[in-house]
């Protein structure tokens, strides 16, 4: 394909054939000679005045205002365009690409503004080298309000590095009502890994939120970029999107460990490869420690934990209040990974915690050095399962029923 920018005639070398064709056709009238077949160049015997056959267009029509989401396109029937020109405000030329056969050219991708008054000025010419020309003026529209998006890992406050097993929440500040504006919306979502597109899947939670998970965990030393390509695209009655949102974020290592309760071991690897095995202890008997796949929602070097907070009275002899290091949340309502000094007796052995799942100082204190907020902690042994919402839950969804909550599944 060819670009025209501005001034630059198109097809200048064939033009210039062309033209000396029909200077040809003057020199010979003048001395009488015949051409022979006139109709081969489509010229109107009999007629001094030769009118060109091509006809020059613009779509969309400059009659109405347009969305600057819909391309520009000028189009000749019955000829080849040789120069296009469209100027924006300032007289800011707009880039575009004429096609192979001369007969289209189309602006690039995000070339309109809104708001804005575009000129147009185009020349073609037909079969026989007969010119035409064209110019014209058209407007965009100028919304009053624009679509906000914003994202963010599932926990917020993150940093730019997450673990793979990190959702992303996606942030409106209009909600979307209809299905068809929701999915008019997710077809312009777009998530790529190092560039490469990822499969996965979008929830709609509310009407202005969405939540992102891969079909499986993202990779590792990856750059995750979200891009939604809504500029210019009416949403519902006056919501537009203003321009294309981008956010990249990070993975770290690939970190995923295998709590087995009835082992009472933690097998944890680092990009696939077992790097240690801890002896640890998790719930005991009517405080089990949940079965299913948690992810590390937040880390605190140290932190005061009170029974009460999950319900057990200060009379009750299960009821404790202490403090505890390098613990790292995996649900809401108060399952941790700890340093348990008090009961390294048991770890390994058999399950004495509250549902926290406890190893030595050492061993809590080299975990929590390598974790990142987002790695996964995958939990077998039991029945008692998540409760979906109860930290971050997204894994233990099947990806069948995951994608059947996308806007566009139906």
């Amino acid at each position: 394909m060819r670009t025209i920018t501005g001034a630059p005639r198109v097809g200048a070398r064939r033009q210039a054939v062309v033209l000396s064709a029909v200077g040809v056709v003057g020199a010979l009238a003048l001395t009488g000679c015949s051409l022979g077949s006139v109709g081969q160049l489509g010229v109107h015997a009999g007629t001094d005045a030769q009118k060109s056959t091509a006809a020059i267009t613009i779509t969309p029509s400059p009659t109405k205002t347009i969305a600057p989401s819909k391309p520009l396109v000028v189009s000749v029937a019955a000829g080849r365009l040789t120069d296009v020109q469209v100027a924006g405000p300032g007289g800011v030329a707009i880039a575009g690409t004429l096609s192979l056969d001369g007969r289209t050219w189309t602006s690039s991708s995000g070339a309109l503004n809104f708001g804005s008054k575009y000129t147009v000025k185009a020349q073609a010419v037909d079969r026989a080298g007969l010119p035409t020309d064209l110019t014209t003026t058209l407007r965009t529209i100028a919304p009053s309000t624009f679509l906000g998006i914003s994202v963010t890992p599932a926990v917020p406050g993150t940093g730019a590095t997450m673990g793979v097993g990190m959702p992303l929440i996606m942030t409106l500040d209009h909600g979307l009502t209809t299905p068809a504006s929701r999915a008019t919306f997710e077809k312009r979502l777009h998530v790529t890994a190092n560039g490469k597109p990822v499969i996965g899947g979008w929830n709609w939670k509310t009407d202005d939120v969405l939540e992102y998970r891969p079909m499986k965990y993202w990779p590792g030393h990856s750059a995750i970029k979200v891009s939604a390509a809504i500029k210019g695209v009416q949403f519902e009655h006056g919501v537009w999107g203003e321009k294309t949102f981008a956010q990249t974020f990070k993975t770290g290592a690939a970190m995923v460990s295998y709590v087995d309760m009835n082992k009472h071991t933690m097998k944890v690897t680092r990009d696939g490869k077992v790097i240690r095995v801890i002896p640890i202890t998790t719930g005991k008997a009517g405080f089990e420690t949940r079965s299913g796949i948690k992810v590390i929602e937040t880390k605190e070097y140290s932190r005061i934990m009170d029974a009460a907070t999950g319900g057990t009275a200060k009379t009750s002899k299960d009821y404790y209040r202490i403090q505890v290091f390098y613990a790292m949340r995996l649900t809401d309502t108060g399952e941790f990974l700890h340093a348990a000094p008090w009961s390294t007796y048991a770890q390994g052995s058999f399950n004495v915690s509250h549902g926290c799942t406890g190893m030595s100082m050492s061993n809590a204190q080299w975990l929590y050095g390598r974790s990142e907020l987002g790695d996964v902690v995958v939990y077998t042994g039991n029945d008692r399962p998540m409760d979906p919402g109860n930290g971050i839950t997204v894994w233990n969804v099947p990806w069948s029923r995951w994608k059947a909550t996308s806007a566009l599944a139906a």
